[in-house]
C-alpha cells in the first residue's frame, strides 16, 4: 500500500511552485541590490589620481615639494622632462622615438621623459597611464608666469594640454628669489587642490596660479584675477660671446602693476593670484562683425 504524506493534490503542488517562484524572484532582487551596493562601494574607493609635471625637469625641488602636500589627497604620478625645458611654450617633440625612464618610489610613479613639457603630459595621458588622472598639476615653476607670457611658458602648456582633453588642471608658479621657499608655496597648492577635488572645473578650463616669494605671514591673501594683456617686458642685448661671435641675449622682466584686477598687479602687491584660463580663444564678439566682410558676403559688400 503506497502512502503519500503531506500531499493534498494538484492544488497544493501549484501553490508550492508559486511560492518557489516568488522566493526565486526575491532572491534575485536581493542579489541584484547587493551587487549594486558593492559596485558603489568599489567605485567610491577609486583613488583620486593626480598627475604632476613641470618644465624645470624631473628633479626640480618645486615638484618634489608638492609630494607631501598632495599625497594625502590622492594617488600621485610624476611625468616630466628629463632636463630643464623652460620657456618652450606649447612646443611638441615629434616624431620620435621619445626615451622614457620609469621607476616607483614611496608609492609615487615617476616617468623621466626626453621631451618638451606639453609632450610629456600628452604622452602620459595617452600612452603611459593605465587610468586617466582626475587632475593635472604643473610646477612649482621657478619664476612667475603672469600676463601674455603664459603663451611662452612650458609650465602653463602642461596645464593647457590637460585642459585640451577635458581634465582639470592648474599651473603653479612662484616668483624668482634668492631663496625659493617651495614648501610654503606648496601649502597654497594643497589648499587649492582640496577645493578642486571637491568642486572641479568646467571642461576646457585651467588655472594659472602665481605665488609671491614672500614669507607666508607677509602674503596678503588670494585673489581671483584676469590676465594682464600688456606685452612682456623683454628685449635683446647685443653682446660678444666667449667664442668671439656677436649675438643677442634675451633680457626679460616680469611685468608689474597695471590693472588692479590683473594677475600682474596682484602678484606685485603680495597676493597669490589665481587666473582661470580657457582653451577656447575664439573672440565671440567679433563673429557677427566679420560675417559682414566682403570676403564672406561679397554681394552684401558690393551694395
Amino acid at each position: 500500500m503506497e502512502m503519500f504524506i503531506g500531499y493534498n493534490g494538484p492544488g497544493e503542488e501549484k501553490g508550492m511552485r508559486k511560492n518557489s517562484m516568488s522566493l526565486l524572484i526575491h532572491r534575485t532582487v536581493y542579489l541584484f541590490v547587493v551587487f549594486l551596493l558593492l559596485s558603489s562601494v568599489v567605485c567610491g574607493q577609486q583613488p583620486y589620481r593626480i598627475l604632476i609635471s613641470n618644465d624645470d625637469g624631473i628633479d626640480h625641488p618645486g615638484t618634489k615639494a608638492l609630494l607631501p602636500k598632495l599625497r594625502p589627497l590622492g594617488e600621485i604620478t610624476v611625468a616630466a622632462p628629463s632636463k630643464n625645458a623652460s620657456g618652450v611654450g606649447h612646443g611638441s617633440t615629434f616624431p620620435g622615438p621619445i626615451p622614457v625612464e620609469a621607476w616607483e618610489r614611496d608609492g609615487v610613479k615617476w616617468f623621466s621623459i626626453e621631451a618638451l613639457p606639453a609632450t610629456c603630459v600628452r604622452l602620459a595621458l595617452t600612452s603611459l597611464l593605465s587610468e586617466k588622472p582626475d587632475l593635472v598639476v604643473a610646477g612649482i615653476n621657478k619664476g612667475a608666469n603672469v600676463g601674455v607670457i603664459t603663451f611662452s611658458s612650458g609650465t602653463v602648456a602642461c596645464a593647457r594640454e590637460a585642459a585640451y582633453r577635458g581634465i582639470p588642471a592648474v599651473a603653479v608658479n612662484m616668483q624668482s628669489a634668492k631663496d625659493m621657499d617651495y614648501d610654503m608655496a606648496a601649502d597654497f597648492v594643497g589648499a587649492l587642490v582640496k577645493e578642486l577635488k571637491e568642486k572641479g572645473l568646467p571642461p576646457g578650463t585651467y588655472l594659472n596660479m602665481n605665488i609671491p616669494a614672500l614669507p607666508k605671514d607677509r602674503i596678503k591673501g588670494v585673489l581671483i584675477t584676469k590676465q594682464d594683456l600688456r606685452p612682456a617686458d623683454e628685449w635683446y642685448e647685443k653682446r660678444v660671446g666667449p667664442d668671439g661671435k656677436t649675438g643677442y641675449w634675451s633680457i626679460y622682466k616680469v611685468v608689474e602693476g597695471g590693472d588692479p584686477k590683473s594677475d600682474a598687479w596682484a602678484l606685485s602687491q603680495g597676493y597669490v593670484s589665481i587666473t582661470p584660463l580657457s582653451i577656447d580663444q575664439t573672440q565671440l564678439s567679433e563673429i557677427k562683425s566679420l560675417e559682414n566682410w566682403k570676403i564672406i558676403n561679397p554681394k552684401k559688400g558690393a551694395q
